[in-house]
This record gives structure tokens, C-alpha cells and sequence, in this order.
């Protein structure tokens, strides 16, 4: 693809330039989710962050890239792209994930770890069970109406899309593909990475509770905390306002010279 100042490669989308910013924080989107959910955040952080969003292929302006099954391929594309990218010479990096985005999220972090690329001070994760509290899902070997169900289930995708043939054609197989990384993921339950990490849940998902939300505790040698927020799994977008906070908290250290 063509580059432009939005969209300076096809993984990294940027919303809002913000070329004099010191810290950047890179978003990684949810199973089935993509770049665009994080476009109104990129406007309300403070001046001093700059948000990157992470486009998966199979989605968008992706579409016709075929998507990725495995999260080691997921996570070794971002890392990648992460250190390659121009965009973070000379800044402080912060990730946030949500759901498979938690995962992909804190993978990338330890590959990160273990360059001499950008190295994250901070890690946000939400909607995902710390790594040692995660179990085994089969979702993606559903049959199609089955797998409807369960995306209705969860919530996040709109009914109309799903009773949409032809918007199912093109929305199924990139979400499959997703169900399949977090379904076939099997984490290191002794790696921890090394810088904090907070961790975020909705007081009403059916499938992350405070104390699976908790295990994430155990994937960090550094700090780590853990907020309750009202909402269910889609939580972050019906609580705008309190996600970007959290982020804006990676704002005051940045200004150190």
C-alpha cells in the first residue's frame, strides 16, 4: 500500500499526527476489530501522547490480505513493524490491548524486551485473563450460524451486520481467523515481562472477572494494577473517557527531558 501521514504503513494507522510528542502509545485491537475503534481516543489524549492503531491484515483496507492464525506470526509482524518504523525514534512507547489485543499486546512486549528496539515502559491490558488464569476456546471451529451466536453473545458487532448476508462474507473470515490465534495460544505461564502492567475489566463481561483479570500480575516482574470499570466486554468504548485517562497517565514522565 501507499503511504500517507494517517497511514504510514499497512500495520500502523495514525489518526492524529502529533510529529512534537515525546511518548507514543500503539493500540491493538480486539478479535475482529480494527484501527478505526481507536480513531476518537487519538484526539482526546493530551498533547504529549501521539496514538498509533494497529491495522491486522484481513480487515479494511486490508481485506484482501490474508489473515493471520497463529499468534506467534500476529505478534512477530508487530514486533517488526514496531522496531522498524521510524515513528518511535527517540520516544517513550506505551502498548494497549484489548482483548486478543492483551495477548498480541503483552507477546510484542516481551519480543521487544529482548531487542534493541523501542522497549515499552507500560502495558495496558483489558477484556483478557492474565495469561496463567486463560483457558483453551474452540469458537472458531464452529459452524457459521454457531459462530454468529457467539459473536451475538459477546456483543460488539452490530446485529444488522450479522443478519447481513453479504457483510458476513467479508466480516467472518478475518473474525475467524482472529478466534483461531486466541484459540490456539498457548502462552509461556513463566515469562513475565519487565515493565508494569495494568490490567482492565468490564464489572458485567461474561468472560473475564475480576480474578482472572488479576492473573496478569503474574505476567510482570514490574508494578501491576488492576480497575474495575461498568460494562461488559466492549467496556473501553462505553468508558472513553476513564480508558484515555489511563492512558494520559504516561503523559507527565515523558516531559522529562
Amino acid at each position: 500500500m501507499s503511504t500517507t501521514p494517517d497511514s504510514p504503513s499497512s500495520w500502523l494507522r495514525r489518526p492524529a499526527p502529533r510529529p512534537a510528542a515525546p511518548t507514543t502509545v500503539v493500540c491493538l485491537p480486539p478479535a475482529g476489530g480494527n484501527a478505526g475503534f481507536f480513531q476518537p481516543w487519538a484526539r482526546l489524549l493530551p498533547p504529549e501522547l501521539e496514538l498509533l492503531a494497529v491495522q491486522y491484515p484481513g480487515r479494511q483496507d486490508r481485506l484482501l490480505e490474508e489473515p493471520l492464525v497463529e499468534m506467534a506470526a500476529l505478534a512477530d509482524a508487530v514486533t517488526a513493524e514496531l522496531v522498524r518504523t521510524p515513528l518511535l525514534a527517540g520516544r517513550e512507547l506505551v502498548l494497549f490491548g484489548h482483548s486478543l489485543g492483551a495477548s498480541v499486546g503483552w507477546e510484542v512486549t516481551r519480543r521487544l524486551e529482548r531487542t534493541s528496539g523501542p522497549r515499552p515502559r507500560r502495558l495496558l491490558v483489558s477484556g483478557r485473563p492474565g495469561p496463567r488464569a486463560q483457558q483453551p476456546i474452540d469458537a472458531y471451529r464452529l459452524g457459521e450460524e454457531e459462530f454468529v451466536d457467539e459473536l451475538r453473545r459477546m456483543g460488539g458487532t452490530s446485529d444488522e451486520l450479522l443478519d447481513d448476508p453479504e457483510m458476513r462474507e467479508l466480516l467472518l473470515p478475518a473474525v475467524r481467523a482472529d478466534y483461531q490465534v486466541v484459540g490456539t495460544y498457548a502462552p509461556d505461564l513463566d515469562a513475565r515481562v519487565s515493565c508494569p502492567v495494568d490490567a482492565f475489566t468490564g464489572d458485567a463481561d461474561p468472560d473475564v472477572t475480576p480474578e482472572t483479570a488479576a492473573a496478569w500480575e503474574h505476567a510482570t516482574h514490574g508494578p501491576f494494577t488492576l480497575s474495575v470499570l461498568p460494562g461488559d466486554h466492549f467496556f473501553p468504548w462505553s468508558q472513553t473517557e476513564r480508558m484515555v485517562a489511563a492512558l494520559a497517565v504516561s503523559a507527565p514522565t515523558a516531559r522529562t527531558p
